[in-house]
């Protein structure tokens, strides 16, 4: 009798995934690559989407990581359905806008550590080698978002790359994620308590995939309990496509 019963009741519904109380932007830059499996790895496993800013930054391996040798690499983040922006190529900082020209420091290639000085329509090119790059390696554009190095832009920046058609993505305050300072200062442990503490609905996170500078790297210890942290608060995480102040950058792009 209580086998034919269960046999013939409906299976009790699952319970719907609880609602999302926010979203949060993930997003990471190039850097010493040190930590790029990892983050890779994390993602994946937490079936999170995030957004990358890519310049041709010298890696751990003694490459860079826009050679051939990190094709299979970006190949894959691409196949997961990661956003993909340029950071500029040589990681090109800004010094000074001059009007007609913006002064830039780059951090790599052959005028690394040097002042030199771009017009607008150089600035644009600077930007769109990475795109080039990006195609050559995996057969795909970058989406039509970029990241000033450091942060740093100015209205002729932000003009220069409009112009050529990328739209510029900073991060919230409470998104700096602090992987660039001293970790004796600024111990992992604060930098996750300050995180999960000050994050709200909307913030862009931003991280970097391996800083030289830094004695504690800050993905290891923190990558997978912000995200875990983040979800139990329920927090859900998407690309900048999903942004409300990208997604038409996106729709005209396409």
């Amino acid at each position: 009798m209580l086998l034919a019963l269960a046999v013939g009741t409906a299976a009790p519904a699952l319970a719907a995934p609880a609602a999302c109380q926010g979203t949060i932007y993930l997003t990471f830059d190039t850097g010493s690559q040190s930590q790029a499996e990892l983050i890779a790895e994390t993602l994946k496993r937490h079936h999170i989407k995030a957004t990358f800013f890519l310049a041709n930054e010298k890696t751990v391996r003694g490459d860079y990581s826009l050679d051939p040798s990190w094709s299979a690499y970006w190949k894959a983040r691409v196949a997961e359905g990661h956003a993909i922006g340029s950071h500029t190529f040589d990681h090109d900082v800004l010094v000074k806008d001059g009007g007609t020209g913006f002064k830039v420091k780059p951090g790599f290639g052959a005028s690394a550590g040097k002042l030199r000085t771009l017009t607008p329509h150089e600035y644009c090119e600077e930007i769109k080698r990475v795109d080039r790059r990006f195609v050559e390696l995996t057969g795909q554009h970058l989406d039509p978002i970029w990241r000033a190095p450091a942060g740093r832009t100015s209205p002729g920046t932000l003009a220069a790359a409009k112009a050529c058609g990328y739209a510029h993505v900073g991060w919230a305050p409470a998104g700096f994620s602090g992987d660039e300072l001293s970790s004796t200062a600024y111990p992992n442990a604060v930098l996750l308590q300050k995180s999960l503490r000050d994050l709200r609905d909307g913030d862009i996170f931003v991280a970097h995939m391996g800083i030289w500078s830094r004695k504690e790297p800050w993905a290891p210890a923190n990558l997978e309990p912000l995200i875990s942290g983040l979800e139990r608060k329920g927090f859900c995480f998407a690309t900048l496509r999903e942004h409300p102040d990208y997604k038409t950058s996106f729709t005209s792009h396409h």
